[in-house]
């Protein structure tokens, strides 16, 4: 297949030429790391096989989007032609292009930088290893099988990085000078720390936020930072091979009852993965909360789930119209939804990002600006 100008166009399009990663993505393979993905279809998980029709394979991988490769526990490697998935969550994915540039240009790395990253598909891997020598990368995953085939293909390409099975939220099996995970995590693991080297920097995602987190070691082991004038969304870490849905217990309740509490909100119905910054300010104040959407026959409808059996259904049917809102449980997420959006619209912002950012040696991670303080 003639890859190698639809990597050049991919490059043109997400990276300054004269970034030094701009080389990295005009020459690395990434349909050679995503041969297989799910499609997300009318509610559905489709599989796609990359050969069966190359020219939608190359069009897919050298585009600016995010190819997921694993949902639940089913890879897509692993999957028969034609297989389709009524429903599961994303576990693992091929990151869009530039969101890995970017995440790797927060990192400030130098030309002689060892880094950690993380290795999902390994596209993000064979990038590091293009811009820095594969000696200079170490790429981790929880998952042995990711591990594997990534090792594989990266091999395959000539790199050879330092390729480990670990839960990244554990020890770390080395010192670095950059620390680049696109997973998210909360809150910041302690051993990230004690794997840096002095003035050595991280880089992640607060789990559940958009929020990108940058901090710099101090000489005391702990680090400083922010979060960046910039926003990313990444999967969560997992312990194993599936993720925990600790909300599912509420669910039935929530899809029909009228609750505890039956209001009608001041604004207009809102998904809170829409508002990025909304979204961020509610996790970091009750962190966990699922959301969930409906639209059908003309109504549109809401859900917040939260572990501890809280939820809350809003509903309407016109697009300006106030939502009914259902509440039940400890807490009222609906009402605390309202409150961060009547700080937005007193203040005219809200302060998660730009927050300056503090990193206690043990992980303790705390966010302020201004007066607004919060604790990870």
């Amino acid at each position: 297949m003639r890859w190698l100008p639809q990597a050049r166009r991919l490059a043109h399009e997400v990276v300054r030429p004269e970034s030094r990663w701009h080389s990295a993505v005009a020459t690395v393979p990434r349909h050679h790391f995503v041969p297989r993905w799910w499609d997300s279809v009318e509610g559905v998980w489709a599989l796609r096989v990359g050969a069966d029709d190359p020219d939608a394979w190359l069009e897919a991988a050298y585009s600016d989007r995010t190819l997921v490769t694993r949902v639940d526990a089913c890879h897509a490697d692993n999957a028969s032609p034609g297989d389709v998935l009524d429903c599961g969550t994303p576990t693992s994915s091929s990151t869009l292009p530039s969101l890995v540039v970017r995440m790797y240009r927060h990192a400030m790395i130098a030309d002689d930088s060892h880094v950690l990253v993380t290795t999902g598909s390994g596209y993000g891997t064979a990038l590091a290893c293009a811009r820095l020598g594969d000696s200079q990368v170490t790429s981790i995953d929880v998952d042995k099988h990711l591990v594997q085939l990534a090792e594989e293909r990266l091999a395959a390409l000539g790199e050879r990085p330092s390729m480990q099975v670990r839960d990244i939220t554990g020890p770390l099996p080395g010192e670095y000078d950059r620390i680049v995970s696109t997973v998210s995590v909360r809150p910041v693991p302690a051993t990230w720390l004690s794997a840096l080297r002095p003035g050595g920097r991280l880089v992640t995602t607060i789990a559940g936020t958009g929020l990108i987190l940058t901090a710099d070691k101090t000489a005391d082991g702990g680090a400083v930072g922010r979060t960046e004038w910039d926003r990313a969304g990444f999967m969560r870490t997992r312990p194993g091979s599936t993720y925990d849905r600790p909300v599912e217990a509420t669910w039935d309740g929530a899809a029909r009852d009228d609750g505890e509490e039956v209001s009608t909100s001041r604004y207009p119905l809102l998904y809170p993965p829409d508002a990025w910054d909304v979204m961020s300010m509610l996790e970091l104040e009750l962190p966990g909360i699922e959301y969930r959407k409906r639209e059908e026959g003309g109504t549109r409808t809401v859900w917040l789930l939260h572990p501890d059996g809280s939820w809350a259904r809003a509903g309407t049917s016109g697009f300006l119209d106030s939502p009914t809102v259902h509440q039940s449980g400890p807490r009222r997420l609906w009402t605390e939804l309202d409150r961060i959006r009547n700080r937005l619209n007193r203040e005219g912002g809200l302060p998660v990002y730009g927050a300056r950012v503090t990193i206690t040696p043990d992980g303790t991670t705390t966010l302020t600006r201004g007066a607004w303080e919060t604790t990870l």
